[in-house]
């Protein structure tokens, strides 16, 4: 948030104290996100941000899944802990509710750990493949960035934020394209109002997998948000400006 405020010469204030005339820009964890974001549409504080409601459906991964799988996207298959059905093993397991991967697990043999079997946690099928993610903002697409991660690595929270492997353009520019196809038609299924950062993973074979839509995303220079978003030719001033307007 402070790096922010530098980069728009902006005043930086914290909720709950007095806060400036006009809208406010909102830079929080996720769950003081969404309770900013209640708290000033409940108000009628005008901020720049992701709307309450877009925050959980988004952060409902189940019914995420759901809305976007329901438009002919491709998700993997996935089911409540506590579903009959559930995918095959080996399985990646996550909670149903929040983002940035945490919690994610790779379990590779049955039986599932009771703690999962219940409706807080998704079973879900494993793919083998390229992690992807690209930026969206003000209805703007960024180029794809392919994650280089060790084969059988999943893209977890540590990996994200803490360990992160190297990042690079997505040189098939076929797969990118298709990529960018599909962010802008799951940004307009989730009703994305603001920026986001998704997802998706790219199986041998063709497939074309989406994962995660973060709709409150780290926006700093040197985010893959950024670094998305400057590929495509949205350099950091348009980007700012996208962002506050």
């Amino acid at each position: 948030a402070r790096a922010i405020a530098r980069e728009l010469g902006a005043q930086l204030v914290t909720l709950g104290t007095e806060l400036p005339r006009g809208p406010v820009l909102l830079r929080l964890s996720d769950p003081e996100m969404l309770r900013a974001a209640e708290l000033l549409t409940g108000t009628g504080k005008a901020y720049f941000g992701p709307r309450a409601a877009v925050m959980q459906v988004c952060y409902d991964k189940l019914q995420a899944t759901r809305l976007v799988a329901g438009k002919g996207i491709d998700c993997p298959k996935t089911a409540l802990g506590n579903a009959p059905g559930a995918p095959a093993f080996p399985v990646i397991v996550k909670p149903r509710r929040g983002s940035d991967s945490l919690g994610v697990r790779l379990l590779g043999k049955g039986p599932l750990p009771k703690r999962y079997r219940n409706g807080d946690y998704l079973v879900q099928e494993w793919l083998r493949g390229t992690e992807l993610t690209v930026a969206f903002v003000a209805g703007r697409v960024g180029r794809p960035l392919a994650i280089a991660l060790p084969p059988g690595t999943i893209y977890s929270f540590s990996r994200k934020y803490l360990r992160r492997p190297p990042r690079e353009r997505l040189q098939d520019l076929r797969l990118a394209m298709r990529v960018r196809e599909a962010a802008a038609r799951i940004a307009a299924v989730l009703a994305v109002d603001w920026a986001a950062r998704l997802d998706f993973i790219a199986a041998p074979g063709g497939r074309l997998c989406f994962l995660e839509c973060d709709v409150a995303p780290m926006i700093a220079p040197g985010s893959a948000f950024a670094e998305s978003l400057a590929a495509a030719g949205i350099e950091r001033a348009e980007q700012l400006r996208l962002l506050t307007s």
